[in-house]
């Protein structure tokens, strides 16, 4: 059994990747492709959205191909009509085109080889090494035998001419679902059970979303991706490590039928992230089903969601590629991707000041009318952002909890008679006291400033043993919604088989916070744009529902917060 493989933020492995040392050693002197260029695929299935999971294969077909000089194609698998949508196959191309990388003019579908699929699978039949089978599903399972007894099918020696003329009736449609297969001839006996004369083609009446009805047999994915590798000049076919004990069959079909080329299979393990789920199945329920708002609701792990969370298409690269590539399953701790937005975003991201559950703060001895700019940095990382201007004056907004009226040890913001605090560019400021509702809320918090200490600094010298607080002007802050987000999922195994991912959900994944205050600077911001609330975390626009008036804003990921309370 595989090892299971605990990463987190402080335990990034150095990537050390297999599948590198593998093409440098064929595209090498007397290698399989020497002198040849490297060429991948990404193969998505269009009947869903891209997932952080599929990002893994994406970025290793995509940045491989990127670091020989290489080239990746870009194929749709739509050999199964059930569940194919064009939706998918756009969002499939704006996520790749999001991280970042290109496939030029080699744009393919799967359907698009049918015809030369069918003709190869003629071909196999015509050497016998194909028939067709009269089995039905339940007598399949029956005569499939075990590690001890061979499989075995009484139409495996029916007349190659019999087969071929079968194998026509059903591409014209001459028969109901279920009532023939094509197999090939390979081995009932073999130990893998993928070699065990496994079905080629099967007949399904159901319309292809580009073929529309022109075919009603349609071939399995082992038989058709070989096939299709081969034909566009694959060197080398990168795939999940579920396929490992597929690629005997995979090399069969290409030694067996008439195809110009022999890509190399190679396998790596696929991405397992604690706190969520990716199968395509569970996440389609998840939407369908309403438990989120959409694939790109920023709780799913999906490249839209995650897209419009505010995850940066660096974050995501730097992600897969600091995890490593390997033939060994591992899990990932979900902060370990938050640690990688953080760290893009640290450098990147503008500051702003955003208080999101405001209460008042009075400076009681600061002129009535008065207001003044303080002048703040960007962003103190990168000196190129420069500064911007915002207004001080006698009524300002803080967070709640920057007050308390009877602190907790060492709580060093405001209190009655508490230290000297900073107001992030402005002044120092001593809280003196507050003012309550008729059921004891705190709804204003008093405090007195040094007017000789502009900026933060005071003219004698002496040391501020308090925090320095964040505070939006009341008179030009504009109103905000803001979104915070969770782990959709309480248990960091929702996946696990002996439980009800559903059951696992997380009541909380979700807030939503009104009447927040941010700067007037942000009325104009335009999504994708993100910024870091001073000591709240990074937060971005939301693409969908913010608009002019209506600012919604979504917290990408936190900061870590100094205080333990």
């Amino acid at each position: 059994m595989a090892e299971d493989i605990k990463l987190t933020q402080d335990e990034a492995p150095e990537s050390r990747n297999f599948i590198h040392a593998f093409i440098e050693e064929d595209i090498g002197p007397g290698g399989q492709f020497e002198g040849m260029t490297v060429h991948t695929r990404f193969p998505p299935e269009p009947n869903g959205y891209l997932h952080i999971g599929h990002c893994k294969a994406l970025i290793i077909d995509f940045g491989t191909a990127e670091k020989f000089g290489g080239l990746c194609n870009l194929r749709m698998d739509d050999t199964n009509p059930a569940k194919e949508d064009t939706e998918y196959v756009d969002a499939i191309q704006e996520d790749i085109h999001w991280l970042g990388f290109d496939w030029g003019d080699r744009f393919y579908y799967g359907s698009d080889y049918f015809d030369k699929t069918y003709e190869l699978a003629v071909g196999l039949i015509k050497k016998g090494l194909a028939y067709v089978c009269e089995l039905t599903p339940e007598q399949f399972k029956e005569y499939r035998g075990d590690t001890n007894t061979p499989a075995r099918s009484p139409w495996r020696d029916r007349p190659i001419e019999e087969s071929l003329d079968l194998f026509e009736r059903m591409k014209n449609g001459e028969f109901p679902e279920g009532k023939y297969t094509l197999r090939a001839k390979i081995d009932l006996a073999s130990g893998n059970f993928n070699m065990r004369d496994p079905v080629l083609y099967r007949i399904r009446y159901i319309e292809h979303h580009r073929q529309g009805t022109k075919w009603c047999i349609f071939p399995m994915y082992d038989f058709a991706h070989p096939i299709q590798d081969a034909l566009e000049g694959i060197t080398h076919s990168l795939c999940s490590l579920e396929y490992e004990d597929h690629r005997p069959l995979y090399n069969w079909v290409i030694e067996h039928t008439d195809v110009p080329s022999h890509p190399r299979q190679i396998e790596f393990a696929r991405l397992g992230i604690d706190h969520t789920v990716l199968s395509k199945r569970k996440l389609r329920k998840l939407v369908e089903e309403g438990y989120v708002s959409g694939w790109d609701d920023p709780r799913m792990p999906t490249l839209c969601g995650l897209r419009r969370r505010g995850y940066t298409p660096r974050s995501i690269r730097n992600f897969c590629e600091r995890i490593g590539v390997a033939k060994t399953p591992s899990t990932v701790d979900y902060g370990f991707l938050e640690h990688c937005l953080r760290e893009d975003l640290n450098e990147t991201a503008q500051r702003t000041m955003a208080v999101i559950r405001p209460v008042k703060l009075t400076i009681t001895n600061y002129p009535e009318g008065q207001s003044e700019t303080v002048t703040v940095e960007n962003n103190p990382l990168d000196p190129a952002a420069g500064t911007r201007e915002i207004t001080f004056s006698r009524n300002l907004w803080i967070e709640a909890d920057d007050f308390l009226e009877a602190p907790v040890p060492k709580y060093k913001r405001l209190y009655p008679n508490g230290p000297e605090c900073r107001l992030k560019g402005a002044y120092l400021i001593r809280c003196t006291g507050c003012v309550k509702d008729a059921e004891g809320n705190v709804t204003e918090v008093l405090a007195e400033y040094d007017p000789e200490s502009r900026g933060g600094d005071p003219a004698d010298g002496r040391k501020v043993k308090g925090a320095t607080i964040h505070w939006v002007d009341a008179a030009t802050a504009i109103d905000a919604e803001v979104r915070l987000y969770d782990n959709l999922f309480t248990d960091a195994d929702p996946d696990a088989a002996d439980k009800n991912f559903l059951e696992c959900l997380n009541p909380d994944s979700l807030q939503v916070l009104t009447g927040c205050k941010v700067e007037p600077s942000l009325a104009d911001a335009q999504a994708p744009a993100s910024f870091q609330f001073m000591r709240l975390g990074y937060f971005c626009l939301d693409s969908k529902d913010s608009r002019p008036g209506h600012l919604v804003f979504n917290r990408s990921v936190s900061l870590k917060d100094s205080f333990k309370k």
